[in-house]
């Protein structure tokens, strides 16, 4: 009886840990602290987080699941490299769900979340200025994510999430370094309609804002460079 109890308590442990595990590792990717292609040890991972193993394997088959951790049989767990192929299909589904989350945010909006945006946006406007790109990218994937909560709509708000990890893998990869990131001025546009309870003016700012961020990534096929060497040295 009393080996049945323990195993019931260490079940919420289990699961605290592997979700720590998880927010842990995709919190370091929205930063940008764990660049495409970093390998992921069970063991480095489980000393840092005081996690055995068995843990540690079940966080990143779940971050595996989701698309940000490619596992290979044999040599372990690695941060996802996106193709331009998913980046494209990653902007698709955000310009397919993004207006909707924003139309339900809207039906859903009360001072208190106004003034959380507001807060947000001063955050990031904060740090912008002090040059810190770290916490500027976190917060730019963060106001899409409070969007989402604002919403209520729990289904969106997963996809949501998986979409920015991904999002933010994709723009370190394929942005061009002569060009912001998620801009605050977008983001202030947004809330503004989303104030005036505008939802035509809200999700085609959305859009638009979704569009301008792929447009600044340069996604260029290595299939279509391996043509023109071929044809090149063939002339």
């Amino acid at each position: 009886m009393a080996a049945k109890t323990r195993q019931k308590s260490d079940a919420p442990d289990a699961s605290d840990r592997v979700s720590r595990i998880r927010e842990g590792v995709t919190a370091a990717i929205l930063e940008h602290r764990l660049l495409p292609g970093t390998k992921l040890g069970e063991d480095e991972i489980g000393e840092i987080y005081g996690a055995s193993r068995t843990l540690v394997r079940t966080a990143l088959q779940q971050l595996a699941h989701e698309g940000i951790v490619n596992i290979e049989k044999n040599r372990g767990a690695f941060v996802a490299r996106p193709t331009p192929a998913d980046a494209r299909e990653v902007f698709e589904a955000r310009r397919l769900i993004e207006p909707t989350i924003v139309d339900h945010a809207i039906d859903a909006v009360s001072p208190a979340w106004l003034d959380r945006l507001g807060r947000h946006l001063a955050e990031k406007r904060e740090a912008e200025l002090r040059g810190d790109a770290r916490a500027s990218v976190r917060l730019s994937g963060e106001f899409h994510r409070l969007v989402a909560e604002m919403s209520g709509h729990s289904i969106y708000l997963g996809f949501l999430k998986e979409l920015i990890a991904r999002s933010s893998l994709i723009i370190l990869l394929y942005r061009r370094h002569d060009t912001p990131a998620c801009g605050t001025d977008h983001h202030a546009g947004i809330v503004a309609a989303i104030r005036k309870r505008d939802k035509a003016r809200a999700g085609a700012l959305m859009l638009s804002h979704l569009n301008e961020i792929e447009a600044e990534l340069f996604l260029k096929d290595p299939a279509a460079d391996e043509l023109r060497l071929a044809d090149g040295l063939g002339a």
